[in-house]
């Protein structure tokens, strides 16, 4: 899966936050060097799209090295682009290998100091899909070969849904928009198709609530009475764990018709020819074009309705 990078996603406040630099320095940057031009959104409040915050990201490291901001945007303007997307993949498949390595011996401390640096070099969906998610299923296939230990394996799953999480808290809110949940299927092992699904949702603007998985049908059914979200997603990762979800989704729709709900994920590409297409109008595909060309869809149909 991969997110678009020319989309206005970060208001100042959540693109400082997340270089780590103040709103006044970023606002006196653009007037000065002219490195950027953020779009705007209906009140004409800026927003910042990957690409922004990639670009920041290279200036801000180059700056940490000792250039002033002045001789960045120098070298920026007169560097290769191609060279330089290829030395940043080159550095950022060196601190994947070397995060895996460290979380695998269990080194908290240098683990945070990797992502950081992470984060301070690339956009931070990069980092978390390419990174983050790219780790979580690794350490899941380690552990299924035996290759590693359960402990290892849930303490990297642990450090990967926290770092995970703390980027999900400076996503901005659209208020216009409706809430949102999501959550594991029944069954399902892996969090990471629900944590991409959050990512997608939380990036599109939607207040999201994350469940992750192992929830009892009951407990979530009353949680959604209470909530009431607009939209409901499920992640399912394995074809055989379809039939469940599919029986979830729909006991959710017939207590909650105002709730549009779907089911996303590698498991939806090849489901088993027993499932009935009153299950399979549930499935909202596996890449984040086809999730966004969903929530369009029901954005559309809400707005006709209202």
């Amino acid at each position: 899966m991969r997110l678009s990078g020319s989309e206005g996603k970060y208001n100042i406040k959540a693109a400082s936050k997340i270089l780590g630099i103040q709103p006044g320095t970023l606002r006196a940057w653009e007037r000065r060097y002219r490195i950027i031009e953020p779009l705007r959104n209906q009140a004409g409040h800026r927003l910042y799209t990957e690409e922004h915050l990639a670009k920041l990201h290279w200036l801000i490291t180059k700056v940490k090295r000792g250039f002033t901001i002045g001789q960045a945007v120098e070298i920026l303007e007169q560097e290769d682009i191609s060279g330089v997307s290829h030395q940043g993949n080159d550095q950022l498949l060196l601190i994947k290998n070397d995060l895996l390595r460290r979380l695998i011996n269990l080194e908290e401390n240098k683990s945070k100091q990797l992502v950081d640096q992470a984060f301070a070099m690339f956009a931070v969906e990069k980092v978390v899909i390419d990174i983050l998610a790219d780790i979580l299923t690794e350490a899941e296939r380690l552990w299924e070969r035996g290759e590693i230990s359960t402990v290892r394996e849930k303490f990297i799953t642990s450090f990967v849904r926290t770092r995970i999480g703390m980027v999900f808290q400076y996503l901005p809110v659209e208020p216009s928009l409706p809430k949102a949940m999501c959550a594991c299927a029944p069954q399902e092992k892996q969090e990471i198709g629900s944590l991409l699904l959050t990512l997608c949702l939380k990036s599109c603007g939607f207040e999201t609530i994350y469940l992750g998985r192992n929830i009892r049908e009951n407990e979530l059914l009353q949680t959604l009475m209470e909530l009431k979200p607009k939209i409901f997603l499920l992640s399912c990762t394995k074809p055989d764990d379809l039939e469940e979800a599919v029986k979830l989704v729909q006991a959710i729709t017939l207590q909650l018709p105002e709730t549009a709900a779907g089911i996303g994920g590698q498991a939806v590409e090849s489901a088993p020819e027993t499932i009935a297409d009153t299950g399979r109008k549930f499935f909202i595909g596996s890449t984040e074009e086809d999730w966004k060309g969903w929530l369009r869809s029901v954005q559309k149909k809400s707005n006709q309705i209202h």
